[in-house]
C-alpha cells in the first residue's frame, strides 16, 4: 500500500484588475458611454453646420489665397450656433422654464418605454397611449364642469385610465396569445391617430363655430397650474413623481422584482413559479398610464385645446429618451431634460444663426445611434471599459 498523502491545492487568487484598479461599476460605464455619445453627436453636428454655412462656402472659394479665413469662418459658425443653442435652452429664467416644459412629456413618455423595456418588452406604442390619454383628459376637461381641484384630478385620472387601457390591451394580447408587442403597438398607434381625427369631426369634440379639427378649450378648473407667467406647469413635478414611483416599483416592490426578473430571463422566471403573462400585462398597463400622463400634460398644461397634432412626435421621441437613459428612471429624467433643452434651444439657434431647426433632431438621432452602438463608441474612445448590465443588453438588442 502506498503511504502517499494527497496535498490539497488552494484555490487560485483572483487576478487583480489591470493597473491594480477596481473595475468601474456598470452605471459609471454606461454614463461614460452616454456622455461620449453626446460629445460625438456634437462633433457630427459641428461638421454639418460647417458644411451648410454660407460664410464657410464663400471662404472655401478663395482657400488658396487665405486659408485661415476658412478655418475662422468654420469655428465662428459652430461657435455661434452652439452658443445660440445653449442660450435658448439655459440663458435665463424663460429659456430654462421652456426647456423644462419641453422635457415634461418626454420624461413621462420615456418612463413608459423604459418600464416596458425592463420587463423585456419594446413599447413602440407610447404615441398611441399618449393620444388616447389626451383624448379622455381633454373630454373631461371641457365637457365636465367640476369644482376647482377636483376637476383637475378627475381629468388626470381619465388620462391615466385611457393610456392604461391602450397599453393594457397590448399586455393582454402578449400574455394570452403571444402577439408581438412591437407589431401590436405600431398598429394601435395608427388606430389612435385616426380615432382622434374622427372624433374631432364629431359634435362631441368639435368646437362650435369652427370648421377645423379643434376641440373647445379645457376649463380653467381642469388646467395644470402654471409657474408665474411661464409655460411651465405642475405637470413637471408630476413627471418627477412618476420617475420616483417607477424607481420604487422596480427596486423596492415585489411586483417590480418580478418585472425585472422576467425582463432578464422569462424562461427562468417561469420555472421559478412567476407568472410571465401577468408581468407583461402589469408592465404594459403601468407603461400606458405613464404615457397617458404625458398626454394630460399636453392638453391640460401646454396645448389646452385638443387637436390632431396634440402628440406631435413625443411618443416616438420618448423611445430615444429611454435609450439614452438606459432604461433607468434617473437616466430617463436626465435624457428628457437634455432633449427638452435641445428642443427649446433649437428655435433660438435658428433665429440667431439661421441654422436649420432640424439640426437638433439630427443631434438627437446621432446621440441614440452612438448609445445603441457602445462598441463603436469604445473603439473611438479607447479608454472606455466594456459595458455590463443593461448597457450590454442594449448592445445586443431589445428582448422580445
Amino acid at each position: 500500500m502506498s503511504n502517499e498523502t494527497t496535498t490539497e491545492v488552494p484555490p487560485a487568487a483572483p487576478k487583480p484588475a489591470p493597473s491594480g484598479r477596481r473595475p468601474l461599476p456598470g452605471w459609471a460605464v454606461q454614463s461614460l458611454v452616454s456622455l461620449s455619445a453626446i460629445v460625438l453627436a456634437l462633433l457630427v453636428g459641428a461638421i454639418l453646420i460647417i458644411i451648410g454655412d454660407d460664410g464657410v462656402k464663400t471662404a472655401v472659394g478663395y482657400f488658396g489665397a487665405a486659408p485661415m479665413d476658412t478655418f475662422t469662418a468654420a469655428f465662428s459658425a459652430v461657435g455661434d450656433s452652439y452658443q445660440a443653442l445653449a442660450s435658448g435652452a439655459l440663458g435665463g429664467i424663460t429659456p430654462i422654464t421652456e426647456s423644462l416644459t419641453q422635457a415634461t412629456p418626454l420624461i413621462c413618455g420615456g418612463l413608459a418605454v423604459s418600464l416596458a423595456f425592463r420587463t423585456g418588452l419594446f413599447n413602440i406604442g407610447a404615441q398611441g397611449q399618449l393620444i388616447v390619454g389626451a383624448i379622455l383628459a381633454a373630454w373631461v376637461g371641457f365637457a365636465w364642469h367640476l369644482p376647482p381641484g377636483i376637476h383637475l384630478i378627475v381629468a388626470i385620472l381619465a388620462g391615466l385610465l385611457g393610456g392604461a387601457l391602450w397599453g393594457g390591451v397590448v399586455g393582454l394580447l402578449k400574455a394570452r396569445t403571444g402577439a408581438h408587442e412591437v407589431i401590436v403597438t405600431i398598429m394601435l398607434n395608427y388606430v389612435a391617430v385616426y380615432l382622434l381625427q374622427w372624433l374631432l369631426t364629431t359634435t362631441t369634440f368639435k368646437r362650435p363655430g369652427r370648421e377645423d379639427p379643434i376641440s373647445p378649450i379645457v376649463d380653467a378648473n381642469a388646467q395644470y397650474p402654471q409657474f408665474g407667467s411661464t409655460r411651465l406647469h405642475v405637470g413637471f413635478l408630476l413627471a418627477l413623481v412618476a420617475a420616483g414611483f417607477v424607481w420604487w416599483l422596480l427596486n423596492r416592490s415585489t411586483v417590480g422584482f418580478e418585472l425585472r426578473a422576467v425582463g432578464a430571463n422569462a424562461d427562468a422566471s417561469r420555472t421559478a413559479g412567476m407568472s410571465v403573462g401577468r408581468a407583461y400585462f402589469i408592465a404594459m398597463l403601468v407603461a400606458g398610464a405613464l404615457a397617458g400622463l404625458a398626454g394630460t400634460q399636453q392638453v391640460l398644461g401646454t396645448d389646452l385645446p385638443l387637436t390632431d397634432g396634440v402628440a406631435a412626435s413625443v411618443g416616438f421621441d420618448a423611445i430615444t429618451v429611454a435609450l439614452l437613459g438606459r432604461g433607468t428612471p434617473l437616466g430617463t429624467v436626465l435624457a428628457g431634460l437634455l432633449f427638452g433643452a435641445l428642443n427649446a434651444g433649437g428655435l433660438q439657434m435658428q433665429l440667431q444663426t439661421q441654422t436649420p431647426l432640424t439640426l437638433t433632431t439630427v443631434l438627437q438621432a446621432v446621440i441614440v445611434l452612438f448609445v445603441a452602438a457602445p462598441a463603436l463608441v469604445r473603439s473611438i474612445f479607447r479608454f472606455l471599459p466594456k459595458e455590463r448590465g443593461i448597457g450590454a443588453v442594449l448592445a445586443k438588442g431589445w428582448n422580445g
